[in-house]
């Protein structure tokens, strides 16, 4: 099975010195998913994004029962720069432990271990697989299971997920959210790290997350990165090939033109999407199919949205939703998902 974790909460939330909503998506997850887990962000000079929770000091945030800074940002490398560090070591001074999701150990810098050790705090890594993972067998295994699948990094494989595992648990369900990155751990609790797990392993540690279960239990597991990417796209096939997936649901930013983080490499087609993860998906599971598209309507007001996801509907000829937008068109989705 994969890891559970026992974190400190609730949580302050770090956003760095970021300038670019995307790369602070572990932060945006929590106050979204977990809000009542986070007390409050915080932030190094120069940062310009926002959750909008109130913004206070780690000594704030330690009185109004904070105890834990957790790394909110997910950049390009997962690393932690070196403007963030005098904002770490005073989250240790006021009685914080630190939780990061970065490939970068927070022990592996030498001032944060030096604080941690001196103050007798904690410094907790989540995106760290655990030991032994098997390489994958390729047997099929009881169970149904969702992956949800992306033309890009950061287009919603998360929320799709959770809202379907939602959707699925409030019609009876037996249902499990199976989380494969730092913030879906964050949230879940644990999961599979699947961007730190060595390549040989990817399918095996896909397998060992979504295991056998009973023939109408669902798995609704969090996609990472894209086939398509020019960077990413190992997890992706790996998560892939070992989950199984009888149903796969594609997430897309209708106004993203470029993979984000990589100008010049444009988005792939919805249909390409599709028939690259059913292709190749098909190696482990012959009978994989699409329910349907998940787009962010974030920027639109409701009726905007409601014509916006019908119109897509109408030219994909499938169901289109957005899984914050309670509603028929998410209702449709989660109908396919389960025909």
């Amino acid at each position: 099975m994969s890891q559970v974790l026992d974190l400190p909460q609730p949580y302050l939330l770090f956003l760095g010195d970021t300038t670019e909503k995307g790369y602070a998506k572990t932060a945006f997850g929590l106050r979204d998913w977990a809000r009542d887990r986070c007390v409050g962000e915080w932030a190094s000079a120069g940062a310009t994004v926002t959750t909008d929770l109130p913004r206070l000091t780690p000594k704030e945030a330690r009185a109004r029962g904070a105890r834990a800074l957790v790394i909110g940002v997910a950049n390009t490398g997962g690393v932690i720069g070196d403007s963030w560090i005098p904002s770490l070591v005073e989250a240790l001074e006021s009685g914080l432990d630190l939780i990061s999701g970065m490939h970068a150990k927070l022990g592996n810098v030498p001032q944060l271990k030096a604080a941690a050790e001196r103050l007798g705090r904690r410094l907790i890594d989540v995106r760290t697989p655990p030991k032994n993972i098997p390489i994958a067998t390729g047997a099929k295994r009881s169970g149904k299971r969702l992956l949800t699948v992306g033309t890009d990094c950061a287009v919603g494989k998360k929320y799709t997920a959770l809202a379907l595992a939602r959707a699925f648990a409030e019609r009876g369900l037996d249902t499990d959210f199976r989380a494969t990155g730092q913030t879906g751990i964050l949230i879940a609790g644990g999961g599979m790290p699947m961007d730190a797990v060595v390549a040989d392993f990817e399918a095996g540690a896909a397998e060992m997350l979504t295991p056998a279960a009973r023939a109408q239990h669902w798995d609704v597991i969090e996609g990472q990165g894209s086939l398509f990417h020019p960077a990413y796209a190992a997890v992706s096939l790996g998560l892939l090939h070992g989950s199984q997936p009888d149903v796969i649901v594609v997430c897309h930013d209708i106004d993203r033109k470029e993979m984000l983080g990589h100008p010049g490499y444009l988005l792939p087609d919805v249909f390409d999407t599709i028939d690259l993860n059913l292709r190749l998906g098909r190696r482990t599971n012959a009978a994989i199919r699409c329910a349907g598209v998940s787009l962010n309507t974030s920027k639109l007001d409701s009726s905007d949205a409601a014509r916006l996801l019908e119109a897509e509907s109408a030219r994909l000829g499938m169901p289109v939703a957005d899984p914050m937008r309670p509603g028929a068109a998410l209702e449709k989705l989660v109908d396919k998902c389960l025909a």
